[in-house]
């Protein structure tokens, strides 16, 4: 029997031996008082490696951006996002229901909503228009099948907020998959924003948690709303261990996961019935368009050993990951291969 290959999502990844060494190994203390020290190391360094002054570890991505909202803003203020987004898409509405904010979305073309769009729509406020306070970028973009938004493109963005004093805002979720596939560190990309959420849990394949990055005044109040929110841990430094080896020895590898996704969308792309932008295949995902119903196709596929998800109705997409290798890509590719035409 063949292992079966799951393409859903990077977060289906489990822990490496030497992340689970790690956390059965763990230094641990009450992080509530601030005195686990594998959780405080993992902030410092994650703080470091993004070139912010502090961070804080929460349990998801999806909490660690809506702390960020809800620290940048006031009940009644606008955030600027453009509409595919992952804070808009995926996050249940909740910038409304815990910060009370309004979320103005724009249209993009591939994850990219110009400048001047954005500059159009920047408001002081007054008795009749709410304020904006900041704007939201995602980068990778998910939705958008994975691009990147280039370093340059980030720079003007904060250019404008800062010429507006307004805040920014990066969903990082996959930061380091940006950085590797732009060829710039990841620091570089943070530069651009007041605060940046990284995932831990997805292709750097830890089984919890996410880092939020900023000032130390930003993360201060941000370990409040944390608290508010549920979202505060006690002996978490045996979640934050494989944090500390993800950042070691799980970044770099990024590149692999690049690569095939790339190979497994020129072979899909070939193939009657489906077809897949390649333009868009820049970090670890494939989104393939299919002219059958897409749940039809996953089905079809599950019989044959691969999963992997509908998200829209004539849309499936495919991630690549560490426990997914060149063998595993073959078998998907024979399995796209027998439900084409």
């Amino acid at each position: 029997m063949h292992r079966l290959v799951d393409l859903r999502s990077d977060t289906v990844t489990v822990p490496t031996p030497e992340m689970r060494r790690a956390m059965a190994n763990a230094e641990v203390g009450d992080d509530v008082y601030g005195e686990d020290p594998t959780v405080n190391l993992l902030q410092e360094r994650s703080a470091e490696l993004l070139g912010k002054e502090a961070a804080l570890f929460v349990p998801s991505g999806t909490m660690g951006n809506e702390i960020a909202v809800k620290v940048h803003t006031h009940p009644g203020d606008e955030v600027l996002i453009d509409e595919d987004c992952h804070i808009v898409k995926w996050e249940l509405g909740a910038a409304a229901f815990i910060s009370n904010v309004q979320l103005r979305t724009l249209p993009n073309q591939k994850g990219i909503v110009p400048v001047d769009e954005y500059a159009k729509r920047i408001q002081a406020g007054d008795d009749h228009v709410p304020p904006t306070r900041l704007i939201c970028l995602e980068n990778s973009h998910n939705a958008a099948g994975g691009v990147v938004l280039p370093l340059e493109y980030m720079r003007e963005i904060w250019t404008l907020t800062q010429r507006h004093g307004i805040a920014v805002h990066l969903d990082g979720a996959r930061i380091f998959n940006a950085a590797i596939a732009l060829g710039v560190p990841a620091r570089q990309l943070a530069a651009c924003a007041h605060s940046v959420m990284f995932c831990l849990s997805k292709g750097l394949a830890c089984p919890v948690g996410s880092m939020l990055c900023g000032s130390r005044a930003f993360i201060e109040e941000a370990r409040r709303v944390r608290k508010i929110l549920g979202g505060a841990m006690r002996q978490a430094g045996i979640l934050a261990a494989a944090g500390l080896v993800a950042l070691d020895t799980m970044i770099d590898r990024l590149a692999q996961d690049h690569a095939r996704a790339r190979r497994l969308a020129e072979a899909i792309a070939n193939m009657p019935g489906f077809r897949v932008d390649l333009e868009t295949v820049q970090t670890n995902m494939v989104y393939v368009q299919t002219e059958q119903p897409a749940r039809c196709i996953v089905q079809q596929l599950e019989t044959l050993g691969v999963h992997c998800l509908d998200v829209f109705p004539h849309t499936i997409r495919l991630v690549t990951h560490k426990d997914v290798d060149d063998e595993d890509v073959t078998r998907a590719i024979d399995a796209f291969a027998k439900v084409s035409g």
